[in-house]
Formats: C-alpha cells, sequence, structure tokens
C-alpha cells in the first residue's frame, strides 16, 4: 500500500511567508492548514504555485476524528470542498479528539481548541475507525492520518501506537502521515522510544512525512512549530528513511519565522535526512530495525525539485492494485459512550477546572492546561488580530484570566468576541482610548445585523452600549 502520490520535499504554507516559499528553489509541494483555505477566494500565492506545477495539500485541524461522536456530515463537507478547490490528489488530519461531551454524555459541550490523544483501547480504535470509514466515503481523494503529540498519557491503555496505527490501516486502508517531531515529543514526555514506534508502524502506508521543531519547558517537550528542527528529530527522519523511502517530506513553521536563507538551510537539512541510506543513520547511532526488503517503497525520479531515492534498494517489482480492506463492524454506542465519558472527563479537567480524572498525573495535566490556553489565546489572536494590537502587553495576562473559568463552546470566533465583552464588563483595558477603540470593535462585530445606519441597527447599538456602561 502506498499513497499513490509522490510528493518530494515541501514546506507549510502559511499567508506571512507565502512570498518566500514563492522564492524558495526545490519546493515540490506545499501543505496548507484547511481552515484557512476559503474555496471560492484561494490566496493568489496557492494560485500561482499551483500554475507551476506545485502540489497543494489541505491540512486538516479541527474533524476530530479521535471524539466520541460520529463526524460532522458539515465539517465533512466543508473539507471535501477545499479539496477540490486546490485540486489536491490527497487530504490529511489528525488521529485526535477535539470536542467532547453533550449529549452522549449528558455533560456540557467543551471544544479543547487543539488535537488531544486517544486513549489506545479498544473502544477508542473502534470508534475511530468507524469515524475514518465515514470520512473516506464523504471525501473525493485518499486520506491521511497523522500522528500526534501529547504532554500526557492515558491510564489503562490497551495497545502501542505501533499496534493502534497498525490495525487502524488494516481495518481501514486509511494512510498514514508520520510526524517525526512528534514521535521525538512523545520519547522525551512520555518514554515512547521513536525507534521502537518506527518498528511496529506499517510503514508501506504512509502518505507523507511531517517535521518540525519545539521547545523544552515546564519540563516537557513542547511541539511548537516555532523553533528550528532540533538534531534527534532528523536522526529519527532518518531512521525512517532507512526503512522505507518516504513519498513526501514537508517541514512545518508557524510562528516565529526565520528569514528565506535559515528555511532553505532547514528544509536542506531536513531533505538530507530523508535521503541518509541505512550507513548514514547507523553513525549517528539511531537503531533501524530489519525491514524485508520487499516493504521498501521506491520513489520515481521527479522532473523537477529534489528527488527521494534509496541507493541500495533494487528496481521495485510490480504489485497487484490494493485490495479495499473490509468495512469494520459499526462502533456500538455503548463504545462510544464509554469513550466519550472518557474523553468529556479529562477535557473538563483541562480546560473547566473539574477534578482530575483518576490514574493522571495531575502536575502533567496541569501542564496541558496551560498549553491549551496558550494556543487558545494564539487562535485568537490570528482570528482577530485587532485585539493584541489594541490591548498590548494586557492581551496575554487578560485572556489567561479570562479562559480560566470560561471553556470553549463555540469556536474562536465567538471566543475573540466573549473576550472583549468580558473586558468591557470589567471596564479594560486601563486606558480610555483603548477602551473606546475596543468597544466599537466590539459593536461592529457583536450584533445580529451589520450596522448599516438603520434605525433598528443604531437601537440595538445604543441598548448595547448601555449594557457595556453597567
Amino acid at each position: 500500500m502506498s499513497s499513490g502520490v509522490q510528493l518530494g520535499t515541501g514546506i507549510g504554507w502559511r499567508p506571512e511567508i507565502a512570498e518566500t516559499v514563492e522564492r524558495m528553489p526545490g519546493v515540490d509541494w506545499v501543505e496548507v492548514v484547511a481552515e484557512n483555505v476559503c474555496p471560492g477566494h484561494v490566496a493568489p500565492s496557492l494560485l500561482r504555485l499551483r500554475e507551476r506545477g506545485v502540489t497543494v495539500v489541505p491540512h486538516g485541524v479541527s474533524l476530530g476524528l479521535g471524539d466520541a461522536e460520529r463526524p460532522d456530515p458539515g465539517r465533512l463537507a466543508a473539507l471535501a470542498e477545499r479539496v477540490e478547490a486546490l485540486g489536491a490528489p490527497l487530504v490529511s488530519e489528525h488521529i485526535a479528539f477535539v470536542r467532547a461531551g453533550g449529549a452522549l454524555t449528558a455533560s456540557p459541550r467543551l471544544e479543547a481548541g487543539h488535537l488531544l490523544p486517544v486513549p489506545r483501547t479498544r473502544d477508542a480504535l473502534d470508534v475511530l475507525c468507524e469515524n475514518v470509514r465515514i470520512a473516506q466515503d464523504a471525501l473525493p481523494v485518499p486520506l491521511a492520518l497523522e500522528n500526534i503529540a501529547a504532554l500526557i498519557s492515558w491510564p489503562g491503555e490497551e495497545l502501542t501506537e505501533g499496534q493502534f496505527l497498525s490495525e487502524l490501516v488494516e481495518r481501514t486502508g486509511v494512510r498514514l502521515l508520520v510526524d517525526v517531531a512528534n514521535l521525538y515529543t512523545n520519547q522525551v514526555n512520555r518514554g515512547e522510544d521513536a525507534s521502537a514506534a518506527l518498528d511496529g508502524l506499517p510503514v508501506e502506508a504512509i502518505a507523507y512525512v511531517h517535521v518540525a521543531g519545539g521547545v523544552h519547558r515546564d519540563g516537557v517537550w513542547h511541539d511548537s512549530h516555532a523553533h528550528p528542527v532540533p538534531q534527534p528529530v532528523l536522526d529519527i527522519l532518518a531512521d525512517l528513511a532507512s526503512r522505507v523511502t518516504p513519498p513526501g517530506v514537508l517541514l512545518e513553521r508557524d510562528e516565529d519565522y526565520p528569514d528565506q536563507a535559515e528555511l532553505e538551510r532547514e528544509l536542506d537539512a531536513v531533505r538530507q535526512a530523508a535521503t541518509r541510506d541505512v550507513r548514514g543513520a547507523a553513525t549517528r547511532g539511531v537503531h533501524r530495525a530489519a525491514v524485508p526488503r520487499e516493504r521498501v517503497l521506491v520513489t520515481a525520479g521527479r522532473p523537477s525539485g529534489a528527488p527521494l531515492p534509496v541507493a541500495t534498494a533494487p528496481a521495485p517489482t510490480p504489485t497487484p492494485p490494493a485490495v479495499p480492506a473490509p468495512a469494520p463492524a459499526p462502533a456500538s454506542d455503548a463504545a462510544r459512550q464509554r469513550v466519550g465519558l472518557r474523553q468529556a472527563s479529562l477535557l473538563s479537567a483541562l480546560v473547566a477546572g473539574t477534578p482530575v480524572p483518576e490514574g493522571f498525573d495531575p502536575q502533567r495535566l496541569r501542564v496541558q492546561s496551560r498549553a491549551l490556553t496558550g494556543k487558545r489565546a494564539d487562535v485568537v489572536a490570528k482570528v482577530a488580530p485587532e485585539l493584541p494590537r489594541i490591548l498590548g502587553a494586557e492581551y496575554r495576562p487578560a485572556f489567561v484570566t479570562y479562559a480560566r473559568n470560561r471553556p470553549l463552546t463555540a469556536g474562536h470566533r465567538r471566543d475573540a468576541l466573549d473576550f472583549a465583552e468580558y473586558l468591557l464588563r470589567a471596564r479594560r483595558p486601563r486606558s480610555p482610548g483603548a477602551r473606546r477603540e475596543l468597544t466599537r470593535w466590539w459593536l461592529e462585530r457583536s450584533g445580529p445585523a451589520p450596522l448599516t445606519g438603520r434605525p433598528m441597527a443604531r437601537l440595538a447599538r445604543t441598548a448595547r452600549y448601555a449594557l457595556l456602561r453597567r
């Protein structure tokens, strides 16, 4: 099994570095966050890249295939629309849960605002497999799923990551997006040896590979995507490349973007690690498990960019067409409820201050909770960049205070409005000028209809302003 798509070497496309990416040599493909794509108004930079023959792959972050509930049809339709708009040959998402609670568990509906690990249990695997099948049926191209980084471990897990992913692939035929930076994060934070994890992976199912940097803070490694790629992550990539030729490798960077020269050096280092032969990996002390030669995939040469050959591999032999995996039995309602209760209990502890569920490390959950709040503040700052500009140094501490007892329940745009209202009710920010600007910003966005000057709109604006002055 393979993705059937040879991608080469790529970089994560972000608006902040769009022009830089267009100028960089040797970029065969880019990946874009699917939720940031407007199908009717694709960014001109992405269109120019496509015209040059650069493949664009959408990468979803909010589908929640690990959620206890079935995938939302509206979210699936939106993801499919973005695939079509970009002319993408495949689409990727995460093995994670992002929401919990609701009718399934008769508890408040909560959003994590980020990716959280699913428990590696039979129940969770049954739920995930059915959710993946639903997603595959709704999407027009092959789906690849990414292993995520985690700061916490679930008690009572029944499978290793390799076993969990192997059975997922076997039961659904889904491809894998292997993030070697996430393997390193889990090695540092959870003691899960990255090389042993590679031993258990069905490497023939790999669609492509992510590489990114991070930082050590609060006693754990954070997969920040805002720092240079460390050598241990490149070594894990080399270990993987010694087992199988990855159809594509991609450098991720989401914050603190360096200049073009530094990005090119990082991309070169990624390319070199991805083409390092077995002896190259061994010289750095990276363990390589024995892999049957017939499992090694060889990438055909590419007309543009750098090919990803395995120098010692023999010529590939023809393989029969892949046989679709049999449809797994639907996850039972009881299994979904058991998974849902566990996820709701954990998420409530992380974002709503409820007691730590039995078996979890309280200190590690505090670190995870702070990380979720920080990511939530970062996303709000991106969807509403006026807020950090208006508030200045007050923005982050004020947001942390606001979020402490106010879980995310209706998305980040609503979160930004609620945060602004919270500040204004508290007669903040301290500067009268900043407070007037924040009031105008909130009024322009919080009404049931745009403020067009009509009498009812003026009346609504006056009423809301009076409310804020209480």
